[in-house]
């Protein structure tokens, strides 16, 4: 699944740090704004322990993790919706991706500059929004003006469309980002169609400093969780330095780091985790001699139509789904056994994947 988020802030608030962390691509990371110029691309791969429960069980020749795109986009400030810095660049690559990471600074540090002077999260957070809430209403605006005179003919798509953009309109106006806003399906099909940068999910990422990774909320990572309430968004607390050096470890010597920390999981795999839902993805799996492997789809696909992100000929030649879920198999411990118990299905063209099945598709072309 081609889908991507991108990581917005502030200048110098974390997020090449971050990035360099998830995909260790090591994109560039400075003290001065615009450190990032042209948005960096990492793959990165999504944690899940069912899979090496799987390749336990299997023992196949090699087991292949699912993977999803970050993008490392430079700092916006404000006047960007007005082309201020990079702006216009800025807002286009926004554009471009799925969802939004918004990393927040959280840590007082003097020897890293603030792009305002101070560190006031709800301060940094509401600068991006107000850019983004501009921009939209500019699209909005001119796409009003290209429908209202068709809408007062009549013309059904244009008079639905019109209502539509003037509830949008509205909501930015007032400062309410449209994700924020209530719409029909109907309606929320003509929002979709419209690519607002408001309109995508977003997650907050408050980057805290070493001292009070582990710890509880300090007092501006508690401003971020009270604002994030309102948007119903998820706030993950990361130390982008401390994930930095967690990054460049694996196995045990990573457990031994973390558990020092006094911590059970990274706030990367944390963060990646969330990103991966936020985005409404999930996870099916093949096991096989040759290979254990994870498959991202979007959930609401169906049998046939995952099938085709192995290989379009397996959904064109679509006969069944041979399915078990990933509870079923370990439980028994093995497929055969899974048979013998009747846990494994097969599931037609109109079957629902799930998040966690197990399949072999069955196909002829």
């Amino acid at each position: 699944m081609a889908l991507t988020a991108g990581i917005v802030g502030l200048p110098n608030v974390g997020k090449s740090t971050l990035f360099n962390a998830i995909t260790q691509a090591g994109a560039l990371s400075a003290n001065y704004p615009f450190a990032t110029i042209d948005p960096n691309v990492g793959i990165v791969e999504v944690p899940d322990a069912r899979l090496q429960k799987l390749t336990e069980l299997v023992n196949p020749k090699k087991t292949v993790p699912t993977a999803f795109e970050f993008t490392d986009i430079a700092g916006i400030v404000k006047g960007a919706s007005k082309g201020e810095g990079l702006g216009n660049q800025f807002l286009s690559h926004i554009r471009q991706v799925d969802a939004i990471c918004h990393v927040v600074r959280a840590f007082e540090d003097e020897n890293i500059t603030h792009v305002s002077g101070q560190v006031d999260p709800i301060s940094d957070i509401e600068t991006i929004n107000l850019e983004l809430i501009l921009a939209d209403l500019e699209t909005v605006s001119k796409r009003i003006d290209r429908v209202a005179k068709m809408a007062r003919q009549k013309e059904k798509d244009a008079v639905a469309e019109y209502a539509v953009l003037e509830k949008v309109k509205e909501a930015l106006e007032n400062e309410t980002p449209a994700r924020a806003v209530e719409f029909s399906d109907d309606q929320q099909k003509i929002v979709k169609g419209l690519h607002l940068l408001t309109s995508k999910p977003i997650l907050y990422a408050a980057n805290v400093s070493e001292d009070e990774i582990g710890e509880e909320d300090n007092e501006r990572v508690k401003q971020i969780r009270e604002f994030a309430a309102n948007e119903n968004a998820e706030v993950i607390v990361v130390c982008a330095k401390i994930e930095a050096e967690i990054a460049e470890l694996e196995g045990e010597e990573k457990n031994e780091f973390l558990e020092d920390l006094g911590i059970a999981e990274s706030g990367l795999d944390q963060l990646i985790k969330a990103t991966y839902n936020l985005l409404g993805l999930a996870t099916y799996f093949t096991a096989g001699e040759q290979e254990v492997r994870a498959w991202t789809f979007k959930e609401g696909m169906t049998a046939p139509q995952c099938a085709g992100i192995i290989h379009t000929d397996f959904e064109r030649g679509f006969i069944r789904a041979e399915t078990v879920s990933y509870e079923d198999l370990t439980d028994a411990g093995t497929m055969a056994k899974a048979k013998d118990r009747g846990r494994v299905r097969l599931e037609g063209k109109e079957y629902l994947v799930k998040d966690g099945d197990v399949i072999h598709f069955r196909f002829n072309v």
